[in-house]
């Protein structure tokens, strides 16, 4: 049985009784986990040692800590939920539309060399995650890692730039959204339709989280089907079907393969600026794919559907952006005119370009209704993430402790409002003075992710440390992550790498202030949380082997008999297959 659906009033069995009683020997030695672990890190008042006589002790104890007592997300995403969330969570905007950027800069063939081995990185980061999210599997798992693994300051300052830079991805969807709207007619203004979602994105975040993960699976099959369209399309038009007949790689070889890049007096060095503009933009678009590590915590059956999700999302979403970059760069060439359109936002979409190029009139249309749903689904995921990065800062004792209540359906309500009120910023994009500073604010954020992917492969890192110091295999594990530990120091190599170059174009063809502060300031501002928090607690820098903590959450879901029934229906079968 589900763990979202509620049993008869029946005496209970003797496979009730067995569970009931394992959950509550581990719930005693949960608390005295956490108690041990808390001393350690807590302020100095809380540092003394407690008994555990009775069940009242333990109850005043948590109330002490600061614990919430009865406060949990519920278990209500199946499988089919959090493989189509975390295929659905990275195919947006950053696709749809950005692509057009590397395009430009380096062409389709440097683009596609770019994408490729982004798609190295991210398979190693969500390896990483998979095996940690998989071993203990928490709500915002990969904010908590970070704080467990490595120390509570960086967990805060990983958790509030990640928690903030969705904040504000919300407020610019808001505002994207009408914009694509406006492909069609001008005739409601930005504003009302900011309004509109806002109050509706809000309020669908009300709701318990099954219902999240239906509306995200139907509208992630939706963005599916549609690219799987787009791609057959593109076959047909490069193969003949459309008014240009057949094109074949014609553009490849005129205007070129590698596009202009970056200006510069050296062609071969604006060639591999453009190059790398195009790599740090594939960067960016491929943020995301970590998601699957903040749906952990609610997932039915986490020892299944993570791992699953894992393994399958990666492929899926390289074989989706790199199938997409390789038709756009048949079919749109780099110099195309539309690629800097400023008709409406969804104009300089390669997408809708090569539709347009192909000649087929209608079409065009009914991609932009996709990309309107897209949009909405990425608000509303923005909503759902940044709430629960919240409620894991809040349960790890790095937020006001209020913030981790929930509805008797588990939904973290202080949480999501705290999140959905930045939607507020969007209508800054309503003036021009305030577009500017809404774009700074991105700017600031962006790096973010990077931070967070360069967080994942270095809580890793130490989790394969503390099994090999806990004298437990990684063969035993319920996931075992490729290529380890190598491929894990190969990602924070590289994100390293990124995270100091990504604000490169400040200082090509020249040096620019206003650029470099809005690429840089956000590096700045992660080790201001750091160190604020690292004066609070009064911490180590990192934790000692010893000291990192992988039992709590993780003894809880090893005291549960996970029931997975098999498919009945052929419905079920197909999805159990293909989500």
């Amino acid at each position: 049985m589900n763990s979202g659906e509620k049993s008869p009033p029946t005496s209970p069995s003797q496979n009730d009784i067995r569970m009931r009683k394992k959950s509550m020997d581990f719930k005693s030695e949960k608390l005295k986990t956490h108690v041990s672990y808390t001393s350690q890190h807590a302020p100095h008042s809380t540092r003394e040692r407690h008994s555990f006589d009775d069940v009242d002790d333990i109850e005043s104890l948590e109330e002490e800590l600061g614990v919430v007592q009865d406060v949990e997300v519920k278990r209500e995403l199946k499988q089919r939920h959090i493989g189509m969330i975390a295929l659905g969570g990275t195919i947006g905007t950053g696709l749809f539309v950005g692509l057009s950027t590397p395009l430009a800069d380096a062409g389709p063939v440097g683009a596609l060399i770019a994408y490729l081995f982004m798609g190295t990185l991210v398979y190693s980061v969500t390896q990483s995650l998979g095996e940690m999210a998989t071993f203990i599997p928490v709500t915002s798992s990969f904010t908590v890692f970070s704080q467990r693994f490595l120390s509570p300051s960086i967990g805060a300052a990983n958790g509030y730039m990640y928690w903030f830079s969705w904040c504000l991805t919300f407020a610019l969807e808001l505002s994207v959204i009408g914009q694509v709207i406006q492909f069609w007619t001008f005739a409601v203004p930005l504003a009302a339709w900011i309004s509109i979602f806002w109050v509706l994105l809000t309020a669908g975040n009300m709701f318990p989280v099954k219902y999240y993960g239906e509306f995200e699976f139907w509208i992630a099959c939706i963005k599916v089907l549609a690219l799987i369209g787009f791609l057959i399309y593109c076959l047909c038009m490069v193969c003949g079907a459309g008014i240009t007949g057949p094109v074949g790689f014609r553009y490849w070889r005129n205007p070129g393969a590698f596009g202009p890049g970056i200006i510069a007096k050296d062609l071969n060095k604006a060639k591999f600026l453009g190059w790398v503009s195009s790599l740090i933009n594939a960067a960016f678009t491929f943020q995301g794919t970590e998601l699957v590590g903040i749906t952990a915590g609610e997932a039915a059956n986490p020892r299944k559907s993570v791992p699953r999700a894992i393994k399958k999302v990666v492929f899926r979403i390289l074989f989706f952006y790199i199938g997409s970059l390789f038709f756009i760069g048949l079919l749109v060439p780099w110099d195309d005119p539309k690629i800097n359109s400023t008709d409406s936002y969804i104009s300089s979409s390669p997408f809708i370009i090569a539709i347009e190029n192909s000649g087929t009139k209608v079409l065009p249309h009914i991609f932009n209704a996709v990309i309107v749903s897209t949009i909405i689904s990425a608000g509303n995921s923005n909503v759902y993430v940044g709430s629960r990065i919240m409620y894991g800062l809040a349960k790890g004792g790095l937020a006001p402790k209020f913030l981790a209540k929930t509805t008797k359906h588990g939904v973290p309500y202080l949480s999501v409002l705290a999140t959905a009120c930045f939607g507020a910023l969007a209508y800054m994009e309503t003036s021009t003075g305030g577009e500017n500073a809404f774009n700074w604010l991105l700017n600031i954020t962006a790096v973010a992710g990077f931070f967070t992917w360069l967080l994942i492969s270095c809580s890793h890192v130490r989790f394969m440390k503390a099994l090999k110091y806990r004298g437990i295999s990684r063969d035993d594990l319920p996931f075992k992550a490729a290529l380890m530990p190598g491929l894990a120091y190969y990602a924070i190599f590289f994100m390293i790498i990124i995270i100091i170059i990504q604000g490169f174009t400040a200082f090509a063809p020249k040096f620019n202030g206003s650029d470099f502060a809005a690429a840089y300031v956000s590096i700045f501002l992660f080790f201001f949380i750091w160190g604020c928090f690292q004066v609070y607690f009064r911490c180590r820098i990192i934790h000692t082997v010893e000291n990192v903590d992988i039992d709590t959450d993780r003894r809880d879901i090893e005291s549960v008999v996970w029931e997975d029934p098999e498919p009945k229906t052929i419905w079920d079968k197909f999805w159990n297959v293909v989500a």
